[in-house]
């Protein structure tokens, strides 16, 4: 089963093999595209919800790896998705691509290659520089922003 982000709609992925997306999906859908999802959805498309475990697994895997400040509610719940009904995840997102690779989730790209390697990012404070493995929001000695840097 491929498990379709809103890029897929986009860029008008197709593919004969089943489909799911989540419902948030539809939300970020505008004019045409929002007309693929309701076909698809009219010709069989599974319209998922993960359970609140599986996102929780997908949010503390996304911490892990850093990702998880970039990643949107929907991405987290395609990739809960894609974990729950053992699919492909169709996305570009890098973001989404390094996390779905440490929860061994099969990705399709789109238009982009998709990624080469799995990261754990590191962040980097602004004002004072210290480099944290984790992202605490703010720095916690100076109170800057941090940045998402490579290791």
């Amino acid at each position: 089963m491929h498990v379709l982000d809103a890029s897929a709609f986009i860029k008008g992925y197709d593919t004969t093999d089943r489909t799911a997306t989540v419902p948030r999906v539809r939300e970020e859908l505008t004019d045409e595209n929002g007309y693929r999802f309701d076909a698809l959805e009219g010709s069989g498309m599974h319209v998922h919800v993960p359970e609140q475990a599986a996102i929780e697994h997908v949010e503390r895997t996304a911490r892990q790896t850093g990702d998880f400040g970039t990643l949107s509610e929907t991405d987290i719940r395609l990739l809960a998705a894609a974990v729950e009904l053992d699919g492909t995840l169709v996305t570009d997102d890098y973001a989404m691509q390094n996390v779905a690779e440490r929860l061994s989730i099969a990705i399709d790209g789109i238009d982009q290659e998709g990624i080469t390697e799995e990261r754990d990012w590191q962040f980097m404070c602004v004002g004072c520089g210290r480099e944290f493995d984790e992202n605490p929001g703010r720095c916690p000695i100076c109170g800057s922003e941090l940045s998402r840097k490579r290791p």
